[in-house]
């Protein structure tokens, strides 16, 4: 086992403290890949060796530094590879890591069904179940032929070879972040479409600034509705241009959330995430010779003078004042 995957349990709005964590992973190891909002696959060959202890005790000993130094506690899965690890995670318990040997990985995959897979989405999860192909083991013991005939060629290989037990990721470090996320989460279930709409506004706003704070902007923004019943509903849009402009990320925040037609649901957070981060000034901005869009733009500047100065809600829109 030379592969963790750790997910710290962080509150909501606290992805902040995530390159903290991540700094207390590398100093185990320096190959560390972060997984906004609350992860990271960490490489454990040569640090074992190096601490003189195995995969379980080292993320033990990440767990309770998480513990001392944040008070974050986590979850943290292990196997000979970064897929297996992942897996490995949906089994683990806080205090209780789940380490999957090289050895018995086939068994553990067989068991799990296909939907766990990364990249099975409920598409394909539904095809393969119409045709009894319900558990990775089953998956696994399939004819290649039969499963490219269901999804297609590379998608029929690649899963037939990930149900076997065949991980060909690696760990990536990865030292920037390559996206931003925030969440509001509501006292108690909304029914509300102008409370949802100011979640969104309040979402964007804040995601819009701390992108601008980084020099970065942002080529996707995915929208993500939790429910009462504990289920979810994400969608994700490319814009129409790479942006850190709070009013553009709102249009298209509403115009994802319209799209939902949601009618009295039940909704118990909102999320929002710009992925696709690049420095601002590799991005190229179409000029529209529109007064009133030169104006907010400069009055979004001053904006976040202000707020570097006196704080985050030193200027808000007249929306969420109320």
């Amino acid at each position: 086992m030379t592969i963790l995957c750790v997910r710290f349990q962080l509150p909501p709005r606290y992805e902040a403290a995530l390159p903290g964590l991540l700094g207390l992973v590398e100093d185990f190891t320096p190959v560390v890949q972060a997984l906004p909002p609350d992860g990271a696959l960490a490489d454990l060959r040569g640090a074992e060796r190096y601490f003189g202890r195995d995969a379980e005790e080292l993320a033990r000993l990440i767990r309770v530094r998480a513990l001392a130094l944040y008070g974050v506690d986590c979850l943290i899965g292990a196997g000979p590879g970064p897929l297996t690890a992942r897996l490995a995670l949906g089994a683990a318990a806080p205090g209780v890591p789940c380490a999957v040997p090289e050895d018995l990985v086939v068994d553990f995959l067989a068991e799990l069904p296909v939907g766990a897979l990364p990249g099975v989405g409920t598409a394909t999860a539904r095809t393969l179940r119409e045709y009894g192909l319900d558990t990775l083991g089953a998956v696994a013991c399939a004819p290649l032929s039969t499963l490219q005939r269901l999804v297609g060629a590379r998608t029929g290989r690649e899963l037939r070879e990930k149900a076997s037990g065949v991980d060909r990721s690696r760990v990536v470090p990865n030292a920037a972040a390559r996206s931003l996320a925030t969440e509001h989460p509501f006292p108690l279930d909304e029914l509300n479409p102008d409370r949802h709409r100011r979640a969104l506004l309040a979402g964007t706003g804040e995601l819009g600034s701390r992108l601008r704070a980084l020099d970065k902007v942002c080529r996707t923004l995915t929208l993500t509705v939790r429910y009462a019943d504990r289920t979810s509903t994400s969608r994700t849009r490319t814009l129409k241009e790479p942006t850190a402009h709070s009013p553009a990320l709102t249009a298209t925040a509403y115009s994802l959330y319209d799209a939902l037609g949601l009618q009295r649901a039940r909704v118990r957070a909102i999320a929002l995430r710009a992925e696709g981060l690049t420095p601002a000034d590799q991005a190229s901005h179409q000029l529209a010779f529109d007064p009133v869009d030169e104006k907010v733009r400069r009055i979004e500047e001053v904006a976040d003078r202000a707020r570097e100065k006196f704080g985050p809600h030193a200027v808000i829109p007249g929306a969420l004042a109320a």
